[in-house]
């Protein structure tokens, strides 16, 4: 078997599972963070449903560490007191990104399970543990049963050969896999990474990588851990550790080898993770600010790589430098080693602990017209604000602040470049009306026609709306991040489906980016293919969702308007607009029993 199937294997009641096969597994570490924290203690509450074992069961405020806005203050209160009586652990606002701490204070080891409403839960791969980010029904679920349902997924293997370049960080290593694979030529596949230069990456350093999992369209990317990680983590969780290793006759869906000396330092283009050039196709952009934090690039390591290039410098006027490590235990050891002090002098600003840019509200946001390089792990239009992000290594982000444009360590002028200001732009306020959905088998409705790949939960539900739970409220702010269809909220009638491409919900494990759609009384989005996360969320969520393959709706020359009729058991499509039929993928056979159940829970 491969790592996830061995992994599942152990955590099941199987000897051996495939992939296809849905299993029950058991969690040994079952996380919800703040902002989904609320919800799912709601879930538990209005089901009446009890924690099956607080000891492994944890909150991690880290979306909103300053508690600075009045509805996440009021979140995490609730889910406080929810932990006070249920004896749950907290890690709090002081504490940092709930996925950093599961491995430094050893809630998941390496062969372990874990999951969390964080969508880059499988940042666990770094120690070859399971890690997978799921909505609030799927945790709410695990706190009750300890356990989840999940469809074990086919392997890919990388083979990494030849010898790493020398100023190539992780940051790059991950950009380059993203430019060779875009964001869905690993959907939904469990990534294993080999190679002779990749044993000797640190654990900084895969963390980095497996954190941009999310990004590739992987349910999670392994590394198995060498020596002296696993000497690390012993030393850091005092437990003894016995890691998985794949078996040498481990059967892949596909074997991919590419050439480790070809890789370049190189920085995603705004929108995409995955639209990604070499540096000097983009030297010299005028920036106004830069962050160095995530969960992808907050530890110690990047710490110290920033530190070695402002060292004597200052940023540049204009520009404001923002640096947020990824846990207290960094922040720390980033002040005994005298990293805060560097990065104060050069004018930095230093926040506390937490996932920073990447949730609304927190530092790192850009405002519109502002141009950032950011070492986070996402830049989709609206992610990190408002502004434009560019996506780079620590070291490339550093220099940048000094020298006022995009530039990388060994190109830093003398002379910093001359900030220029940035446009404004106003926020819109959308009515809609507002429906209940009707629950059948088969449903007829308008089409919506959008033809677009890699539609990510930002651009469905966008994170400034995250503290919203009551799902009346939810509709009216549908796609109103999406470029075209901002006021597809206001137009959508109940009753209508949604008819898009590949990889839609990518991103974000919010909930919301289903219950939007259920709000406005959608019927169901019918897709090439769904995010990971997005697929479990609108299953448990019981609103309908139907895959196909490409030449399965050629038949039916569908178009903006006409009229179908979806079967969701059989797959069957009638365009009665034009008296025409196909068959797509129907439901699951779970899909369909939680669908019967009105929901998961």
């Amino acid at each position: 078997m491969t790592i996830i199937e061995k992994i599942i294997a152990n955590h099941s009641k199987h000897k051996v599972v495939n992939p296809g096969d849905f299993i029950d597994i058991t969690i040994d570490a079952r996380v919800a963070r703040d902002f989904g924290g609320a919800n799912v203690v709601k879930n538990l509450v209005d089901n009446d449903l009890k924690v099956e074992d607080p000891e492994k069961t944890y909150f991690t405020f880290d979306c909103n560490p300053g508690g600075s806005d009045q509805k996440y203050a009021a979140n995490q209160h609730l889910c406080r007191m929810f932990a006070r009586e249920n004896n749950i652990k907290v890690y709090d606002v002081n504490a940092g990104i709930g996925t950093h701490l599961a491995i430094d204070m050893g809630l998941v080891l390496p062969g372990g399970t874990f999951v969390s409403t964080d969508s880059h839960a499988n940042i666990m791969g770094a120690i070859g543990a399971f890690g997978q980010g799921m909505g609030d029904k799927d945790i709410a679920a695990a706190w009750a049963s300890g356990s989840v349902w999940f469809k074990v997924p086919k392997s890919v293997k990388i083979i990494l050969e030849g010898k790493r370049p020398d100023n190539l960080s992780a940051k790059d290593i991950v950009l380059n896999l993203l430019n060779h694979f875009g964001s869905n030529k690993l959907l939904g596949f469990a990534v294993e990474i080999y190679g002779d230069d990749v044993n000797s990456l640190t654990l900084d350093e895969r963390i980095t990588i497996s954190s941009m999992g999310t990004e590739l369209g992987a349910i999670i990317v392994f590394f198995t851990p060498d020596s002296s990680i696993l000497e690390y983590l012993e030393k850091t969780t005092g437990k003894e550790i016995e890691p998985i290793f794949a078996d040498d006759d481990a059967s892949y869906e596909q074997v991919h080898k590419l050439d480790f000396s070809t890789f370049r330092p190189m920085l995603a283009r705004p929108g995409h993770p995955h639209d990604n050039t070499e540096i000097e196709s983009v030297k010299k952009t005028k920036i106004d600010s830069a962050f160095i934090g995530s969960c992808t690039n907050g530890r110690i390591e990047d710490l110290r790589v920033a530190a070695n290039i402002l060292l004597n410098k200052n940023v540049a006027p204009g520009v404001v430098l923002k640096i947020v490590p990824s846990t207290d235990q960094v922040w720390q050891q980033a002040l005994d080693e005298g990293l805060v002090k560097i990065f104060k002098d050069a004018g930095a600003l230093l926040s506390n602990a937490g996932c920073a840019g990447c949730a609304a509200g927190q530092v790192g946001q850009n405002g519109p017209g502002e141009i950032t390089v950011s070492t986070g792990n996402r830049n989709f239009p609206g992610k990190q604000g408002k502004g434009e992000v560019y996506l780079a290594s620590p070291a490339i982000v550093a220099a940048s602040a000094v020298a006022g444009y995009i530039t990388d360590p060994t190109d830093i002028p003398d002379e910093p470049a001359v900030f220029e200001t940035g446009a404004k732009e106003k926020p819109k306020v959308k009515k809609v009306k507002k429906a209940e959905s009707k629950k059948e088998i088969i449903v007829e409705g308008r089409v919506w026609l959008i033809e677009r790949d890699d539609i990510d939960t930002d651009m469905i539900f966008h994170n400034r709306y995250l503290t919203i739970t009551d799902l009346e409220e939810m509709g009216q702010y549908t796609f109103d991040n999406l470029k075209g269809y901002e006021d597809f909220a206001s137009n959508a009638e109940p009753g209508d489906i949604i008819v898009t491409r590949k990889n839609f919900g990518s991103g974000s494990s919010r909930q919301q980016a289903v219950d939007c759609f259920k709000s406005l009384g959608i019927q169901c989005v019918i897709a090439e293919s769904f995010g990971a996360i997005y697929e479990r969320n609108a299953i448990n969520a019981a609103f309908p969702i139907l895959s196909y393959n490409p030449q399965d709706l050629e038949n039916i020359n569908m178009e903006n308007g006409d009229i179908i009729r979806v079967d969701f058991e059989s797959g069957e499509i009638l365009n009665t607009s034009k008296n025409l039929s196909t068959r797509i993928n129907p439901f699951y056979e779970v899909q369909m029993q939680i669908y019967n159940n009105d929901g998961l829970l």
